[in-house]
């Protein structure tokens, strides 16, 4: 029996979130008729959370079933929230010792996995959070026509009795300018994305990017090391890139997949004269890392000679690689391979992930 059919909630499920567009700069509080109230950026798995009585669901923001991949978090809903409601959140997971925490996008990729056991496991070893921040429907009402200011205060009364230690946070949220731009600032170096303004007039939209969203930009020069072929045509799907770290080592720190047809195209002529080879001319075998999403197909690339330099824009570094897919900026011929290390990439100040969700 499919378990949504046992779900009594007042708005059809599942739903598409609503999502956000990129705006360079926090709006001013009265930019729109009701103003904007503002909120951190969250950077985890996107979550509708549905319960109703003992029956609870999760959904990412494509509609598909998380359920399964976060038990724990499933026990938190049920011992914390109310019997009938449809959240709006994100699941995280933090890292770190007490009072340098951070969120772990690495951490938490590896809660999606085929294995009941591996799942079991982790969810005792890197547990899983929930930071709500938008409710969907309460008992019998459907709040989703309600202005985003209603929604927060219903949110904020669900909250009063929810102790933090729970697993379970309310966001923070402020129509403070001043306070945004600190907190954009701040709360990266705890593995925040940025800032989130939200129309406090708008109702609930599935699907529409009716938000703003304020995110990390930054630049630095990298060595690509290889390249993904597309699988259907003659071209360039992706680059892979490298930084030297601290031991004079070249190391995978992620890659770009963003590109015209154009010059995926060209792409494969230009990068010839760079193809590694053997002493016989017989390309170097080379393999990456596989994602548990894609086949061992996708792990294969063609291993070029470190010797190209390009300049591409990025949100924030994770540990040893690019947290999303990089942007390319532009060639640098002018850069000596050697000069592009870890060490010269522009990382966020420290700041406790406990204090962002206290």
């Amino acid at each position: 029996m499919d378990i949504m059919s046992l779900m009594t909630l007042p708005i059809d499920l599942p739903i598409a979130p609503m999502l956000a567009k990129s705006t360079p700069a926090v709006p001013a509080v009265d930019a729109i008729a009701g103003g904007y109230s503002y909120e951190p950026k969250w950077d985890g798995f996107r979550c509708i959370i549905q319960r109703d009585g003992d029956t609870i669901e999760l959904f990412s923001r494509s509609k598909k079933p998380l359920t399964r991949y976060f038990p724990e978090v499933v026990q938190m809903v049920r011992n914390t929230l109310p019997l009938r409601c449809v959240l709006d959140s994100e699941i995280v997971v933090r890292a770190g010792d007490p009072g340098s925490q951070r969120l772990s996008w690495e951490h938490l990729s590896q809660r999606i996995h085929p294995a009941e056991s591996r799942i079991e496991r982790l969810s005792l070893d890197t547990p899983a959070e929930l930071v709500c921040f938008d409710v969907l429907a309460l008992g019998d009402a459907d709040l989703m026509e309600q202005p985003q200011q209603h929604r927060r205060e219903v949110l904020e009364q669900i909250f009063e009795s929810i102790d933090p230690a729970s697993g379970i946070h309310m966001t923070r949220s402020t129509r403070d300018q001043e306070l945004a731009e600190q907190w954009f600032e701040r709360f990266e170096g705890a593995g925040l994305d940025g800032v989130i303004a939200k129309p406090r007039a708008a109702k609930y939209q599935t699907g529409v990017r009716s938000m703003l969203k304020i995110k990390h930009q930054r630049t630095a020069e990298a060595v690509v090391l290889g390249y993904r072929r597309h699988a259907k045509t003659r071209a360039v799907a992706s680059l892979l890139l490298g930084l030297y770290d601290e031991h004079g080592d070249l190391v995978n720190v992620g890659g770009i997949g963003a590109f015209s047809q154009k010059m995926r195209e060209s792409l494969i002529d230009e990068l010839e004269p760079l193809v590694a080879r053997d002493d016989a001319g017989i390309m170097l075998p080379a393999e990456g890392a596989r994602s548990r999403f894609s086949s061992a197909a996708d792990a294969t690339y063609v291993p070029l000679l470190p010797l190209l330099v390009v300049e591409v824009s990025f949100d924030h570094l994770e540990g040893r690689r690019f947290r999303h897919a990089v942007t390319f900026v532009r060639w640098r011929p002018d850069r000596e391979p050697e000069s592009c290390t870890l060490h010269q990439v522009d990382v966020a100040a420290g700041y406790d992930l406990a204090d962002v969700l206290s």
